[in-house]
């Protein structure tokens, strides 16, 4: 929800890099030697490096996180006698990109969304992860199928984030987890959500059957096979008008503010979104629980977008080996410092008791595991606009399900037919 702007600005230097690269600027990611420190590529040691080395970091959490990850960083600094300065980068990808391309960017990227990737493989701009630094079996599969491309992973996952139902307890004791039981509580009590944005939506499309392009396998998204307008997405696009014009549980002009301002008024019981709305409900003195959205009338889950926070060298890194290992090591101690002041939901298995120290986090949780990771394609760029209007006509009712998703599909088709 909170990185999807980012993309389009990526995309206006990928270009400019793809040139760049061409004519020598960037080297490829095996260009470099694999250790040119001292210490053992995906292994934090004691042992000083032999030749220290300084690391440069750019992070796109917030300040109270950076602070956090320049302490741990400080902590294997220490260990391995270099150096490492955390920055906090407010900045747009452009920068990034054009920075990297000029032998002047950072060894390491943490914290980037991984939507934003996709712009940087196409570029050459992110290094393989190479063997020892990610444990597969400790972490989220969403997660790990975020930060791939053509089978190959070219980050390390930190943590991720879904939409989920907010319940307010004074209306509903225990959430439902079956669609007619939800659909009953809904039409009397309530349930409101910015229905016209896509990313909050995409989870009703996805649960009958849809999708935004086919999921080939081993991270390869196929960008001319787009879902809308297939049987599932019909079936969803025709859901999101009955919540407006069947079941009459939202207007058709619904906005975040009107339907967050319903919920913590206690007039609607069930109100859809993320983790970022919490602190302002709990501040309002809102008694409410956080749970996966139920089952969708076909029995299948809701399956929203998740998007992964996550960690990349540089390709043109002059210290590799060096920047994994400190990866490595921020993996093995930031994530508890993560959770505790910015509420990030670790992508580490291991870490999955700890969300219980939050009576929020495991509901958020517990909906991404069956969501999508937001594609991480350069192509994900020609989305957004014609998702939105596609929805925008069926709620309103000016074209039917069939007409708004086949619409939606040839402007995408030709959006990614001229950005190719």
């Amino acid at each position: 929800m909170r990185t999807k702007k980012w993309l389009a600005g990526a995309l206006s230097v990928l270009m400019l890099s793809l040139a760049l690269a061409g004519c020598g600027s960037a080297k490829s990611p095996t260009s470099e030697p694999q250790n040119q420190g001292g210490t053992q590529q995906g292994s934090s040691t004691n042992t000083p490096a032999k030749t220290p080395v300084e690391l440069t970091v750019w992070s796109h959490l917030t300040s109270p996180e950076v602070q956090e990850v320049q302490k741990v960083a400080d902590e294997w600094a220490a260990k391995t006698g270099n150096k490492v300065t955390v920055l906090e980068d407010q900045t747009g990808f452009q920068e990034f990109a054009a920075a990297a391309t000029a032998g002047q960017g950072p060894d390491i990227m943490y914290g980037l969304p991984h939507d934003n990737l996709g712009p940087f493989w196409k570029a050459g701009l992110l290094e393989p992860v190479p063997d020892g630094v990610i444990d597969e079996s400790n972490y989220e599969k969403v997660t790990l199928d975020a930060v791939s491309y053509e089978g190959k992973k070219f980050a390390v996952p930190i943590s991720y984030e879904a939409v989920a139902l907010f319940y307010n307890k004074a209306l509903v004791s225990e959430p439902p987890t079956e669609w007619d039981e939800f659909l009953a509580l809904a039409q009397e009590k309530g349930f409101m959500y910015k229905i016209k944005d896509f990313y909050f939506t995409y989870g009703f499309i996805a649960g009958n059957g849809g999708y935004v392009f086919k999921d080939k396998g081993n991270g390869n998204l196929d960008p001319t096979d787009v879902g809308f307008a297939s049987e599932g997405g019909i079936a969803g696009l025709q859901l999101l008008s009955d919540f407006v014009n069947k079941y009459k549980l939202m207007p058709s002009d619904v906005d975040d503010n009107m339907a967050k301002a319903e919920f913590q008024a206690g007039n609607i019981a069930f109100y859809l979104s993320g983790s970022w709305d919490v602190k302002g409900f709990e501040d309002a003195g809102v008694d409410f629980g956080i749970a996966p959205m139920p089952k969708m009338p076909n029995g299948q889950p809701f399956s929203p977008f998740v998007g992964v926070q996550a960690a990349f060298v540089n390709a043109d890194s002059k210290h590799k080996a060096e920047a994994w290992d400190l990866i490595k090591y921020l993996q093995e101690n930031v994530p508890e410092r993560l959770l505790a002041v910015g509420n990030r939901i670790p992508a580490q298995k291991s870490m999955a008791s700890a969300l219980q120290t939050n009576p929020y986090l495991a509901g958020f949780a517990e909906s991404a595991k069956v969501g999508h990771p937001m594609p991480n394609i350069p192509e994900m760029a020609s989305v957004w606009a014609p998702a939105a209007s596609m929805i925008e006509l069926v709620v309103m009712q000016q074209a039917t399900p069939e007409q708004a998703a086949q619409q939606a599909v040839q402007a995408i088709n030709e959006a990614v037919a001229a950005q190719r």
